[in-house]
């Protein structure tokens, strides 16, 4: 399989290569949006693989670079996690984590490649609502123009992802736009992880 994913693009050295191009997007978009992620942490980067072989491929070939630190069953499929020995250097931001899911059944996407990135903003929000609105008065610029994102291309979703285990709410807005994707939420990848690790204060066991 190692061959099927370098022939496919997919091979770590290759999807670094990639980075750069991926990133001027991000930025690009970021600029539509009239948002500055700059100061901002730059949690993690999310790859797209539609094979589960070859995702496989690149799970085992990422972890080279890192150690997994989470693998967990959202949407029906598992969600791998991991950690960089050294981080990626993105422009202005240094990329922590990796997420690899491996393939949805029946989900298809256009392109197997970097799909999204997603930021830290500090919220105390527990709910997707309540983080837009958040978001919205952080980023006055946004707000001013949310109405007419759509007209510009741009789509929005919210969401509230949470794993098995996870007992840390963790609102996600996200902004799609070309073929990538910046996610917004109030806690690190890694908070998350370790809440999912925690011991159950619940648990009479």
């Amino acid at each position: 399989m190692l061959q099927a994913l370098m022939e496919s693009g997919l091979h770590p050295v290759q999807m670094k290569d990639k980075l750069d191009d991926f990133i001027q997007k991000i930025q690009q978009l970021s600029a539509l949006l009239h948002i500055d992620l700059s100061g901002h942490t730059l949690d993690h980067i999310a790859l797209r693989i539609n094979d589960p072989k070859l995702a496989q491929a690149a799970h085992q070939e990422w972890l080279k670079s890192g150690r997994q630190i989470s693998s967990a069953e959202i949407n029906c499929r598992a969600i791998i996690v991991l950690e960089f020995d050294q981080p990626l250097a993105a422009g202005p931001w240094h990329i922590a984590c990796l997420e690899l899911p491996y393939p949805a059944p029946g989900k298809i996407y256009p392109e197997q490649s970097w799909e999204h990135v997603e930021f830290v903003v500090p919220s105390q929000a527990v709910s997707a609502e309540a983080f837009v609105a958040d978001i919205q008065q952080q980023f006055p610029a946004l707000a001013a123009g949310w109405d007419g994102l759509a007209e510009q291309g741009v789509t929005i979703k919210l969401s509230s992802p949470k794993g098995q285990g996870e007992r840390l709410n963790n609102p996600t807005v996200a902004f799609k736009w070309q073929g990538v994707c910046i996610k917004l939420h109030p806690h690190t990848l890694k908070t998350i992880v370790e809440s999912e690790q925690a011991p159950n204060p619940d648990c009479a066991c």
